[in-house]
């Protein structure tokens, strides 16, 4: 499916061109009929002499209502420039000519339009100021034809020409990321709100779970519509009506865009190339305001120049616009600038959500032209550095690369030392990737804050695992993956889920030293009622815990280690004799007190060596253990 957008001066035959077509009247509005002028967006359509059928956008051709052409043709795949013979090229036919040209249409047909209103003498001269006007312009050597629309001559030559046209340009890609800029929005009885525009990037299906952004609503597809005919799926490239569930029209406008939850960020500053306009009177100046036009869009803004003081008419430079509004855009997307009365220049999103940068900073221009004009490779390498660590499913979704291209790019950069991978298993799209370069920072990281944790707590063993995730801020499959890797290149070792540097050796200093012996001696002087009093700091106590010199009971009671497993060996004993033990028997046995006995029972019931019943102890059976 293709769409077709008109282009034009205003009277010259635009609205009239498509009804002579179609049969259609693409002017809604009672206000178009009498004033005789299209105001906003008019739709039709059109099935070929094959039997392909077309989408047509009509758009005004007024200077008044340039805004409104511009959310009529960013997702048309043919523009049709229409050129009344009785008057020629006008002023809007070339500012519409310079925008299909800063939106990158390339593929179009110039329609002299009004054959009937001239002597046939003049056409000659209409049609070769039509071609020296499409001239070093994406519509150089597009087919001319002449026609009217009142008596119908040139229009089986002028449908003829759209078919072979359309027949040139490639299918459209799917790349996984469905977007519909909303150019229309209303209720229809009996069905409720539905939404209008030009599906692109990727595939709906009725039914499925939709997000509007900005603004970030949630609805759902009820139902899919092209040229009045139901749709279940719907594929990159279609004029769609869609039938959305739970949402009024008063909560969305123009600009908006329909996509899959959950990818699309609106974005308040984005990196670009930016072309100024031939005719340009006066040169872009750095910090100018405009208005930014891309899709069904238009949000206030101003331009950075990056590498230029100011843009003269014809010129291209690297510039970043800061927009006043959050707008859903994504790279690849084009888009155009204008003043309150002038169309001024356009070119292609390269990055969204980016940081003000330094002017005239040449690592950063090198990095924005890689992302423009560099390899898949070398543009999947710069996102991935932004995202990492991200699954290879993730990347596609910020880069103008298909899936497949993704896939590919993604081995290459692995294959060639550039980038690895966190898993096993073979590279696909739920592969977690990080950057080469990434890693080692990640893995400096990591080791920094182990060697400060050390240095910190140099009796501990190591640093827990989730302590360290906090610390590095990953989300535990990305930090369970980069530990595996850490583990096997011998990074870091783990002990008993403590996680150290390898060279990392805990030991006490002499006056530590003579702390923990005079500690252990008091232990085993009164093994079965050690005291509680005089603990030494939590350090030490973790230190001779991990050593296995001490068994914590509680917060309080420690045992000497041949203590515990005397009356641990002694319980257990008793229990194969007697079958059951009592707090009060366990406090006779070793002649303590019941603050002891307890301490030492609930130990063991957390260890899974007893388990309590009603005021007693039993041996916990293997099936208890599980």
């Amino acid at each position: 499916m293709y769409v077709i957008g008109t282009a034009g001066h205003v009277d010259h035959g635009k609205s009239a061109q498509v009804k002579a077509l179609t049969g259609i009247d693409p002017d809604r509005h009672q206000e178009e009929k009498e004033r005789e002028m299209t105001i906003d967006l008019g739709f039709a359509w059109l099935k070929l002499p094959g039997g392909q059928e077309v989408s047509i956008v009509d758009v005004p051709g007024h200077e008044r209502f340039i805004k409104n052409m511009l959310a009529g043709v960013g997702g048309i795949d043919l523009a049709l420039l229409v050129i009344a013979a009785d008057e020629s090229v006008m002023p809007q036919t070339r500012e519409h000519l310079a925008i299909l040209d800063l939106l990158d249409v390339h593929r179009g047909i110039v329609a002299i339009s009004k054959k009937d209103l001239v002597d046939s003498e003049l056409l000659p001269l209409v049609e070769a100021d039509a071609a020296e006007t499409i001239a070093d312009t994406t519509l150089e050597g597009s087919p001319i034809v002449i026609c009217s629309a009142v008596t119908g001559d040139g229009l089986t030559e002028l449908l003829d020409a759209i078919e072979k046209t359309l027949a040139q340009i490639p299918p459209k890609r799917d790349l996984g990321r469905p977007r519909l800029p909303i150019d229309r929005a209303f209720t229809v009885a009996g069905f409720g709100t539905v939404v209008t525009g030009t599906l692109v990037d990727g595939s709906f299906k009725a039914g499925q779970e939709v997000e509007i952004v900005p603004g970030g609503p949630k609805s759902r597809i009820r139902g899919m519509q092209t040229h009045q005919r139901k749709l279940e799926e719907a594929e990159p490239g279609r004029r769609l009506a869609l039938n959305l569930a739970g949402i009024s029209p008063r909560d969305l406008r123009r600009g908006m865009v329909v996509t899959n939850p959950g990818w699309l960020r609106p974005t308040t500053a984005i990196d670009v190339r930016l072309r100024a306009v031939s005719y340009l009177p006066r040169p872009i100046r750095h910090n100018l305001q405009v208005s930014f036009h891309s899709g069904s869009s238009e949000v206030a803004g101003r331009v950075l120049l990056l590498d230029h003081d100011e843009l003269a008419a014809g010129q291209t430079a690297w510039a970043q616009i800061r927009l006043e509004e959050p707008l859903a855009v994504a790279p690849g997307d084009f888009f155009v600038i204008r003043s309150p009365n002038d169309t001024l220049g356009g070119g292609k999103v390269v990055d969204t959500h980016v940081r003000r940068h330094r002017r005239f900073h040449q690592p950063t221009l090198e990095t924005l032209e890689k992302m423009d004009r560099g390899s898949p490779e070398d543009m999947l390498l710069i996102t991935l550095s932004r995202l990492e660590p991200c699954q290879v499913s993730q990347l596609a979704r910020h880069t103008e690369l298909a899936s497949d291209q993704v896939l590919a790019a993604a081995a290459a950069l692995v294959d060639g030392g550039r980038a690895l991978t966190l898993s096993a298993q073979k590279l696909g799209p739920a592969s977690l990737l990080y950057s080469t370069q990434g890693f080692a920072d990640l893995t400096v990281r990591a080791r920094d804050v182990l060697s400060t944790l050390h240095r910190q707590r140099p009796l501990r063993r190591g640093v827990a695992r989730e302590e360290l995730r906090s610390r590095l801020g990953l989300d535990p499959r990305a930090f369970d993956a980069a530990v595996a890797t850490w583990l096997e290149r011998g990074d870091v070792r783990e002990e008993a889920g403590a996680l150290a540097l390898p060279e990392h050796a805990p030991s006490l200093s002499p006056a530590q030293q003579a702390t923990a012996d005079a500690f252990l001696a008091s232990l085993r002087a009164k093994p079965y009622t050690p005291p509680t009093d005089s603990l030494p700091d939590p350090d030490l106590l973790a230190y001779l815990e991990e050593e296995g010199q001490i068994v914590r009971a509680d917060d309080s009671i420690a045992f000497a280690r041949e203590a515990y497993e005397e009356m641990a060996s002694r319980i257990v004993e008793h229990l194969k004799a007697q079958g059951t033990i009592t707090l009060a028997q366990v406090r006779d046995m070793f002649a303590t007190s019941r603050k002891y006995a307890q301490a030492l029972l609930e130990y063991l019931d957390e260890q899974r060596i007893t388990r309590r019943v009603g005021d007693e102890r039993v041996l916990r059976r293997k099936a208890d253990t599980g």
